[in-house]
């Protein structure tokens, strides 16, 4: 009980406190790589309309190369998920961006189908990583009733990346750049951000909750909760030995063992079931909708240019899906993530099911544009949103990099599929049949959310995710650990067994 207590208290203060600026150089540390998630796997649809007659590609080369990069992450995330639980968080942060940014650079240098086509690859596994990593550093270093808002600020980065895609496209056909430079150029831009960050992420400390629950680490918990809680509290640590520091081999051991267990079984099946197939549901339709955006557009206005229809898409970005993303930040921790999400599945089926199916909306550009906006707005203040929060509060911490992985790997399957389908299915059955499809994904959505996923919601991290292990852990034998701290909540001594 006192191990139980002691191993409580330690958070307890990070759960409490208001947000620091350490929580916000984590937001911007992690935020910066969706920017360039968002960017480089949406660019590629303007891109690939440049490289047709370059590289004279057909209907499959272009759906592939709108596509492999989300097939990609998929290996990404189920990878990098399981170095996090295995390595620690600390160890592997960095090195998908940097993945990413190699990928786009060589991406612009491409001289071929089959060279873009394995540097896309590339891109695609840093982008898995960063799904996996990115949640999960920021929310075990979150507190409790700000965790929606401060994770889903991280994802709400994807918005800016959403519309400057499109704008600099605009910006580069606007300048009459050659279309032999253009493409080169918007793919290569995307590495920039990417490794702005790099030196930024492979700076951040071990979280507090990985030390505890999978190392048994409780001085180097204290000491994390202390370093996030600078400016507004202080720590000191005294110990009777390096045991204190230093993972229990038992310990790890029946963290990961159990917790595995745990993920195969109530509860965490059912939420495994949720989180990834709520999250493929969404990137099926948002992703298949959003590559293929130029080709749908242009189906809509065969006489347009490909500078008016990219401009109408930064148009819908900007109007519609970038202010979906904050007033879902802001609302996260008011009205819960289940609410947000169904709700979002909802009016997605709604606008999709109105489009495909009242006759004349999918060839008469006003309303189709009215309904396509409305779309994104509750893709974006819905599951686009939550099913990126999700998993990382509802599994526990020992395996939470895997959970959160597989939930990634899962959308970002859907995303490839819908990616890969659209271009073809809109030669077959048209706009309507596209967003009949897309109404009926919608509906499942629906179903799954209520019957699947619990409300983490103003809960701790250990509330939220059951994670009786974390809460429980062993503290290291015949060593002390004393840590003070005081940000918004109580200060705290955590002493552990003589």
């Amino acid at each position: 009980m006192a191990d139980h207590a002691a191993a409580v208290d330690v958070f307890r203060p990070l759960d409490e406190a208001e947000i620091t600026q350490k929580h916000w150089l984590t937001v911007i540390t992690a935020g910066m790589g969706f920017f360039t998630d968002a960017y480089d796997l949406f660019i590629i649809g303007t891109v690939t309309v440049l490289l047709t007659p370059i590289f004279h590609l057909s209907t499959g080369q272009i759906s592939l190369l709108n596509s492999i990069s989300l097939l990609a992450s998929v290996a990404g995330a189920l990878v990098f998920g399981r170095l996090m639980d295995r390595l620690g968080r600390k160890r592997v942060y960095g090195l998908e961006v940097a993945l990413l940014s190699l990928g786009a650079v060589l991406s612009g240098l491409s001289w071929s189908f089959t060279s873009l086509l394995i540097f896309r690859i590339i891109v695609g596994i840093g982008v898995g990583g960063d799904y996996a990593t990115s949640a999960v550093i920021t929310a075990e270093y979150a507190n409790r009733k700000s965790r929606g808002r401060l994770v889903g600020s991280v994802f709400a980065m994807q918005g800016l990346g959403l519309i400057a895609g499109p704008a600099i496209a605009s910006i580069f056909l606007g300048a009459g750049v050659s279309d032999h430079v253009a493409w080169r150029l918007m793919l290569a831009l995307g590495a920039i951000p990417a490794i702005s960050v790099v030196y930024l992420r492979r700076r951040i400390k071990e979280t507090p909750r990985y030390r505890l629950a999978v190392q048994g680490d409780l001085a180097g918990a204290a000491a994390a909760v202390s370093w996030t809680l600078d400016g507004a509290g202080a720590t000191a640590l005294s110990t009777a030995g390096d045991s204190a520091r230093q993972p229990a081999a038992e310990h790890v051991t029946r963290a990961r063992s159990s917790a595995w267990r745990q993920l195969t079984g109530r509860p965490y099946l059912p939420r495994l079931i949720g989180t990834a197939g709520c999250w493929f549901l969404l990137d099926v339709a948002f992703y298949g909708n959003s590559v293929s955006s130029p080709l749908i557009l242009k189906q809509l206005e065969p006489k347009g240019t490909l500078l008016a229809h990219t401009l109408t898409s930064l148009a819908i970005f900007a109007i519609a899906a970038f202010p979906g993303y904050w007033v879902a930040v802001m609302l996260l921790d008011k009205i819960g993530r289940k609410r947000i999400q169904w709700q979002g599945f909802m009016v997605m089926a709604i606008a999709f099911g109105a489009i495909g199916l009242i006759p004349g909306v999918a060839q008469d550009t006003a309303p189709f544009l009215v309904l396509f906006a409305i779309s994104y707005f509750f893709i974006e203040f819905g599951p686009n949103m939550t099913t990126f929060v999700y998993p990382s509060e509802v599994y526990p911490t020992a395996v939470r990099g895997i959970g959160d992985g597989i939930s990634a790997g899962s959308g970002k399957f859907g995303a490839f599929l819908g990616a890969l389908l659209v271009p073809h299915l809109l030669k077959s059955i048209g706009i309507s049949g596209v967003m009949e499809i897309m109404a009926v994904v919608s509906v499942i959505g629906v179903a799954l959310t209520l019957i699947t996923l619990p409300e983490p919601m103003g809960k701790t991290l250990e509330d939220s995710s059951q994670d009786t292990i974390a809460a429980g852990a062993p503290l290291a034998p015949t060593a002390t650990a004393t840590a003070t701290a005081t940000a918004g909540g109580p200060a705290v001594s955590v002493a552990s067994r003589a």
